[in-house]
């Protein structure tokens, strides 16, 4: 959904490059210099470089990947073409690797293959092997079409190759045509997307990874889907593929500019307001080995003491382990005026089975779906929680007239035109015990 805004954000980029350049000479700083710069991020938007993603491949440079076993980016069987990074036919330019290594990540690009090209994107690998599908698990890149029934489905585009087969519900662009990957690794979950589809979802942890790994080609590698981290590489099979806008983040890394909104020690730059007399912080809220727990009673919020307007914001949630009750509560954005219950705000739904839900509170100014909208409550697109008494991960872009949410990794809601203004960042207490963790934000320049 960050694409839906990524016009404007390419609009202003160009702005502030005809700025920046003037502002070169002003300063002495060179102008060519000063325009290099520029459009070595020019792939990313401002909201992208705050929620951490960063350029593998940007149209130009090569400077992120080496050759798999090797110093150097290969000197053969690879070029640059329209933008693309292109892998040749009959090249013999072997894999290439990434320079750095990644546990938890996010990996998105673009592809598109030749009549009966073969290819693939693997993660985790290490340079143990003379290969390095030998190591890594493996996206499967394929022209499905010109292969027809001849494979398994465990070895077509998407698939988790030879362990699991992609969704049947996968769509693939035709040969020729560039197709959109997403690969999201986190918490030994692990996530294949195929424009836009997830495609596959599975644990690399546990009896039923290991028992797929030993049954399938790789069983007799050591190691093979056990590093915690490695090399993401994109596979040289011996014909034409084209690759292009490869970006990346860490998903164990600090946000840029990471502001910590709780320290997992106390409620320090909060405000507790609730709706009965004489209730303090402490009677609602508690700290417990790093984890924020909200009891639910009496009914209330705490509040940042701080104002923020543009900012990614990230934190994990959960339910009581122990009981495993369902319950409600919520992320009030941009907060102003009046503490009351509820306050003038825009709410990231936490309720069970609703997470991604947005609610309108105080008439807030803000468009959204109408199809999917009853009065205050616009609805997610899907269900993407987790199953009650585990960790939920949500991520909140509030981007100028943008609000964006996703949980655990998908993209569930989308608002336009909200009201940008500094407010508060409000936490729900309402009726249920509600578990919080790792709550950080990362300004929007």
């Amino acid at each position: 959904m960050i694409d839906n805004v990524r016009g404007a954000e390419s609009d202003r980029l160009q702005s502030w490059r005809f700025l920046a350049v003037a502002l070169a000479v002003i300063l002495g700083v060179s102008p060519a210099a000063r325009s290099a710069q520029l459009e070595k991020t020019a792939g990313l938007s401002d909201a992208d470089r705050a929620a951490g993603w960063k350029m593998l491949f940007d149209g130009k440079s090569t400077d992120a990947w080496r050759g798999y076993r090797k110093d150097e980016f290969p000197s053969k069987g690879w070029e640059i073409e329209d933008q693309c990074l292109k892998v040749e036919a009959k090249g013999k330019g072997g894999d290439i690797i990434t320079r750095e290594q990644y546990g938890d990540f996010e990996l998105v690009l673009e592809w598109r293959v030749s009549a009966k090209a073969n290819s693939g994107i693997m993660y985790r690998v290490i340079e143990k092997h003379s290969t390095s599908w030998q190591t890594g698990p493996e996206y499967q890149i394929l022209d499905d079409a010109g292969y027809g029934d001849s494979l398994k489905p465990g070895q077509m585009s998407g698939a988790l190759y030879d362990l699991y087969e992609p969704s049947s519900a996968k769509a693939m662009k035709p040969t020729g045509e560039f197709n959109r990957t997403r690969i999201r690794l986190k918490d030994n979950l692990l996530q294949h997307w195929l424009n836009g589809v997830k495609v596959v979802e599975c644990r690399t942890d546990g009896d039923e990874w290991s028992k797929r790994i030993a049954a399938s080609k790789f069983g007799k590698y050591k190691g093979f889907g056990l590093q915690p981290r490695g090399h993401i590489a994109l596979q040289e099979h011996g014909h034409d593929v084209w690759f292009r806008n490869i970006r990346i983040r860490d998903l164990s890394a600090p946000l840029p500019n990471e502001v910590r909104l709780f320290n997992g020690k106390d409620l320090v730059g909060w405000n507790s307001i609730s709706t009965r007399e004489g209730t303090t912080i402490d009677d609602v809220w508690s700290v417990k080995d790093g984890i924020l727990i909200c009891k639910g009673r009496p009914i209330g919020y705490i509040r940042t003491t701080a104002d923020y307007t543009n900012y990614v914001l990230k934190l994990d949630w959960r339910f009581n382990p122990v009981t495993k009750k369902a319950g409600n509560g919520g992320i009030l954005l941009r907060m102003i005026g009046e503490d009351t219950v509820w306050p003038r705000s825009v709410e990231a739904q936490l309720q069970n089975r609703n997470a991604g839900d947005f609610w309108n509170i105080g008439r807030f100014p803000m468009k959204v779906v109408i199809e999917r909208t009853n009065g205050r409550n616009t609805k997610k697109t899907h269900m993407a929680e987790r199953p009650l008494g585990e960790w939920n991960e949500y991520e909140i872009i509030v981007n100028r007239g943008d609000v964006i949410l996703k949980v655990n990794g998908e993209t569930l809601n989308h608002a336009w035109d909200v009201e940008e203004l500094p407010g508060k960042i409000c936490r729900q207490s309402e009726g249920a015990e509600i578990h919080f963790r790792n709550i950080r934000l990362s300004p929007i320049e």
